[in-house]
């Protein structure tokens, strides 16, 4: 069974707006679909997806770190593709000031959403869930989550739990 590993990150903006990313039609994975900045973990970058992000964040929208306010790990969602593929998201939010100037890439156009509505845009469910998740419970405290992905009635869905350190 392969493993594939991910980082991304949802950015917000001062209006509580997030940047997602019109992927091409074209594309290998996610073609059409909206989807959060980011993209798979380099071998060098294993233990360290914070810097798989940021790299990320660069290649995708010309941002680099310091133009990101709180870059935080703030959910770690496992999904079993096709029973093939285990695939670790690491996922991280960020804030963003108005000031900014973002540059598309080769992977898609850059757009700005409310999350009022986000269910109605061609978006992934991991994006779905891991949003419902955040700004139901998450956007109010600082903890990590862990979420499960599976299928409820043929439904995608999230089961969460809080990462903690037992001692």
């Amino acid at each position: 069974m392969n493993l594939r590993q991910m980082a991304v990150a949802f950015l917000i903006n001062e209006e509580d707006k997030i940047l997602l990313l019109q992927k091409k039609q074209n594309e290998r994975m996610f073609s059409g679909l909206l989807v959060p900045i980011g993209g798979h973990i380099e071998k060098d970058e294993l233990n360290i997806p914070e810097v798989a992000c940021l790299r990320e964040i660069e290649e995708e929208t010309g941002l680099n770190s310091s133009e990101i306010n709180k870059i935080q790990l703030r959910y770690i969602v496992h999904r079993l593709v096709h029973n093939k593929e285990i695939r670790i998201q690491y996922v991280f939010f960020g804030k963003l000031s108005k000031n900014i100037t973002l540059i598309d890439s080769d992977e898609g156009s850059l757009e700005w959403f409310n999350y009022d509505g986000i269910e109605e845009q061609s978006v992934t469910a991991t994006t779905i869930e891991t949003l419902k998740h955040y700004y139901n419970i998450g956007k109010f405290n600082k903890e990590i989550y862990v979420g499960s992905m599976k299928s409820l009635k043929g439904k995608a869905e999230i089961t969460w739990g809080l990462l903690e350190d037992w001692e």
